[in-house]
């Protein structure tokens, strides 16, 4: 398969899961369950810290190994800071809702929740379609394998699927028709494929960086991770259920990753 091929495949693989996700207002009538979104965000944000540590860091650590020697851990260092400052100061500056809250302040509470939420959502997938450039510029430059670079577009689109369906279904319940909001669903996820193809295009330019982008990318995904998914799966009663979910999600992507890679 070509490269172009490759990459396009890539690209779309973390937005079918966005559409998959948003497809389940046509077959639930109800909202999803407090249970049922615990599990599933548990089970994305095992996902997203396995694919950032062996997908993303592991790689930067090892390419900048064999020019740094001991000092590898600077650009991955460097770069998983920066990719936490990076989304603090988006998380600040783009008015939107945290996954599960029921109350905003400022700026925030002057738009509808549900608008609030498709921004949260949108914001979340910035990250993860970095992710996906950078391994797909790391893949044309034969730094990063093929195998490996599908399993974190396979374990992208796993944890895209119920951010689709936390977007879609509440406004189905809300009155809004189901077609409508499967395409609001769907439309949240059309930043990934958008915000990968601009990362491969400047990764062109900056190719030395690359164990820098790869750790920004690691950064900006952990920091979703631990500022929106974790205290959404530990609310409330039985939160071992979350912790379970993630349990199964980190082993489920390492696999992945091991595997394939």
């Amino acid at each position: 398969m070509s490269y172009a091929a490759q990459t396009a495949e890539g690209l779309l693989i973390p937005f079918a899961g966005t559409a998959l996700g948003s497809a389940c207002v046509f077959f639930m009538k109800k909202q999803l369950g407090v249970t049922v979104q615990r599990v599933l965000t548990g089970f994305a944000a095992g996902v997203m810290v396995a694919a950032s540590v062996w997908s993303l860091l592991i790689p930067a650590l090892e390419q900048s190994e064999e020019s740094m020697g001991r000092l590898a851990f600077i650009p991955a260092v460097v770069g998983f800071l920066l990719g936490i400052f990076f989304l603090l100061l988006l998380d600040e500056l783009i008015p939107h809702l945290h996954i599960g809250s029921e109350k905003a302040e400022g700026l925030k509470s002057k738009l509808p929740r549900n608008a609030m939420m498709l921004l949260a959502v949108t914001l979340h997938n910035i990250p993860e379609g970095m992710a996906v450039g950078v391994v797909y510029a790391g893949l044309m430059y034969g730094n990063i394998t093929s195998a490996g670079a599908l399993a974190l577009a396979a374990g992208i689109a796993i944890q895209n699927f119920p951010e689709g369906a936390i977007i879609s279904m509440p406004l189905c319940a809300k009155g809004m028709s189901r077609k409508k909001a499967f395409l609001l669903g769907t439309l949240s996820g059309a930043v990934e494929p958008l915000g990968a193809l601009l990362t491969i295009l400047a990764a062109g330019v900056v190719v030395p960086a690359m164990p820098y982008l790869l750790s920004f990318a690691a950064g900006a995904m952990i920091y979703v991770v631990v500022e929106e998914l974790i205290p959404e799966m530990s609310e409330g009663e039985h939160s071992n259920v979350g912790t379970v979910s993630f349990a199964f999600g980190f082993a489920v992507m390492m696999v992945l990753d091991v595997a394939l890679g």
